[in-house]
């Protein structure tokens, strides 16, 4: 079974199986097991961290920094991670990225490096964040049980786009499982199912919607979810620039058939099954 055919699942197992039979080379599996214990360790803390600060509107952070620097270093908090996360995917980032880990081994390392990159710079947004004491407004009664649920129901989302996309790729466990297998990391092709079948950016579709379905506002957090979800419409045409260059005819065989953010449901199935992959 070629990895195009093989579901998110069936790759998945096969990285994690694979790990039971590492060629030797202590060094090089120490390498791979440290950072992928600091990729996982911190993508924990930055997610949890996300998850609470944004739950309660912001209003609640380490930070403190004293007016009027607060707002200097929050904008600063704010835009360096759309800012990186967008240099890093381009070509010169992939050559930077390279460069962060032990000599022979940074290109296998890239998506585990990346993935750590964009913990830390998540982990330092959401925690120390200085908020401004201001809330505008909070949610009671049911209205605050239908948000929450609305909340999860993002989260999950978000979850299931990541693992439809490839949980390798998104957590940044390729790099490091394929270090310890001593083997090149083989990338999930193109991905058109799960909730690709109905949008083709349902990642960036999902992170948004967890930056709008908070049971608390303050202007810190309409500050944040203006920034990252205007990041979040305009920084694809970036991948998809990328995509369309690596896979041709066949992805713009898929963008004109799959809308770009917005769900098409009438007519949508009947087109999936006649277009060609």
């Amino acid at each position: 079974m070629s990895n195009a055919t093989k579901t998110p699942f069936d790759r998945l197992l096969q990285l994690i199986l694979g790990l039971l039979h590492m060629p030797p080379g202590r060094w090089r599996i120490a390498i791979a097991f440290g950072y992928g214990l600091i990729c996982h360790v911190i993508f924990a803390l930055a997610v949890g961290a996300m998850i609470l600060a944004m739950f309660f509107g912001m209003s609640q952070s380490l930070g403190a920094v004293p007016r009027p620097w607060s707002y200097l270093v929050n904008a600063g908090l704010l835009l360096q991670f759309p800012l990186t996360h967008s240099i890093l995917l381009s070509p010169r980032g992939s050559r930077w990225l390279n460069r962060l880990a032990p000599s022979g081994y940074g290109r296998t390392l890239s998506t585990t490096t990346y993935a750590i990159i964009a913990s830390v710079q998540l982990l330092l947004l959401f925690a120390l964040w200085t908020p401004s004491g201001v809330i505008w407004w909070r949610a009671e009664g049911a209205v605050f049980y239908v948000i929450c649920g609305l909340y999860l129901a993002s989260w999950l989302l978000l979850i299931k786009a990541s693992y439809d996309a490839g949980a390798e790729v998104q957590s940044g466990a390729l790099g490091w499982m394929s270090l310890a297998q001593d083997k090149a990391p083989v990338f999930p092709d193109m991905p058109t199912a799960g909730l690709f079948r109905i949008i083709r950016q349902p990642i960036y579709v999902s992170f948004a919607l967890t930056l709008w379905t908070v049971p608390v506002w303050t202007p810190d957090q309409l500050a944040l979810a203006l920034t990252l979800t205007a990041y979040c419409l305009g920084a694809p045409r970036l991948k998809e620039a990328r995509f369309a260059k690596r896979y041709g005819a066949r992805f713009h065989a898929y963008q004109r058939r799959v809308p770009y953010a917005v769900p098409q449901i009438k007519g949508s199935k009947s087109h999936d099954q006649h277009a060609p992959e």
